[in-house]
């Protein structure tokens, strides 16, 4: 298959030529109109059949064999981060205070760099490769949207890939793993009211910044003691607001947390767990709530049939020195939803450096040779599927 490695190379300059393209023109979550017309014009330059404004900016490109088969789809997200750039790349941003400091900029040169090789290959393809890019990854979600769209259907979805770009493993090495990668993450906002009053007179107050201490405190006990020790979970409490001055009891208290969890179980249980420990604390204490809790992205499990292989492919690509499993991450992300539906592996690509940034920082950049890479492992993936 060096064939393989070598006509990917041949397109090394116009690979890194997109990823340039759309690095200078981020866009929010839902806002991605440019991105979405510049993915939609490059599919229809393949001569895919391709399908737009799926859950606002989602697209779809089709790939069909020759012969019949089953669909692989490989998805990249659209969206960037609401960051002012400071790499003093000379194709930053062109958009204040947006940036794509994720790698969803390479991770769209990637998808598309694929589907060009795949294109030319499509004489042996026993199947149909489907290129999906979502909106909204970074914020409230457009896998999900997508799915109810239809995207996995005409034709049915049977198989799902996915990359990330990964700082905590080194440059050039791909992680692949079996089971649970990346965890589950819910919000809720918690709303507490008391009844505000003199500071000398707390008898005749209901103290509602106290009713919040105890909230989070009764909270963090939920990973200590009512879960496995055996099973990562996490709550924080990210947002805290009460009070105004020294002298004031104050007589509401604004609180906002996340949950993460790898066990579905776990998951499911989350927000009826809050509300239990929320409605005593207060009770307790006199006080009222309300409670807004947002279930968002299921746990990102990936199949164990494919990880295995992946984990195969991603060996004749780098080597099986450089092929490494992952840490499972707290992280989340909502490629779990389209893992929830098909068999499918979503692997990291390790971009690791000393003197590096991480992800979501405004100078977060990253060697561009790894887009190479990654075109590799998913047409490898795609070709094992599909012949």
């Amino acid at each position: 298959m060096t064939h393989l490695k070598k006509l990917i190379s041949q397109h090394k300059d116009k690979v890194i030529k997109i990823r340039r393209d759309l690095h200078r023109i981020p866009e929010l979550g839902f806002q991605e109109q440019k991105t979405s017309s510049y993915v939609a014009d490059y599919l229809h330059k393949e001569g895919l059949r391709v399908h737009t404004g799926i859950a606002m900016y989602g697209v779809a490109g089709l790939l069909s064999g020759d012969n019949g088969g089953p669909t692989v789809m490989i998805r990249s997200e659209l969206d960037a981060l609401p960051l002012k750039e400071s790499t003093g790349l000379p194709f930053a941003s062109t958009h204040d205070h947006i940036m794509h400091a994720c790698g969803h900029d390479g991770h769209m040169a990637m998808v598309l760099g694929a589907a060009t090789i795949l294109n030319t290959m499509k004489s042996s393809l026993n199947g149909h490769v489907k290129f999906v890019f979502q909106p909204a990854e970074e914020s409230l979600g457009g896998a999900k949207p997508m799915i109810d769209a239809g995207v996995l259907e005409d034709p049915t979805v049977d198989f799902s890939l996915g990359c990330h770009i990964w700082p905590d493993i080194p440059f050039g090495c791909i992680g692949v793993k079996s089971g649970p990668l990346m965890a589950a993450m819910d919000r809720f906002d918690l709303h507490i009211i008391g009844r505000g009053g003199h500071g000398a007179m707390p008898d005749l107050s209901i103290d509602a910044l106290e009713v919040g201490t105890q909230v989070v405190s009764a909270l963090q006990r939920i990973t200590s003691r009512h879960t496995s020790p055996l099973n990562p979970t996490v709550v924080t409490i990210g947002s805290f607001h009460s009070g105004t001055t020294y002298n004031i009891i104050p007589g509401e208290a604004h609180l906002m947390g996340t949950t993460r969890t790898f066990d579905p179980a776990v998951w499911h249980a989350w927000s009826e767990r809050i509300d239990k420990i929320v409605r005593g604390v207060c009770h307790s204490m006199d006080a009222e709530y309300r409670l807004e809790y947002v279930q968002g992205y299921p746990p990102l499990i990936n199949d164990e049939e494919l990880a295995a292989v992946a984990e195969e492919c991603a060996k004749q690509v780098v080597g099986a020195r450089s092929v490494v499993i992952p840490e499972r991450t707290m992280g989340s992300e909502d490629m779990s939803f389209f893992l929830e539906k098909t068999k499918g592996c979503f692997c990291f690509l390790g971009v690791g450096q000393k003197g590096g940034f991480p992800l979501h920082n405004p100078a977060f950049d990253f060697n561009e040779d790894i887009l190479l890479v990654g075109i590799e492992l998913y047409c490898r993936i795609v070709l094992a599927l599909l012949r």
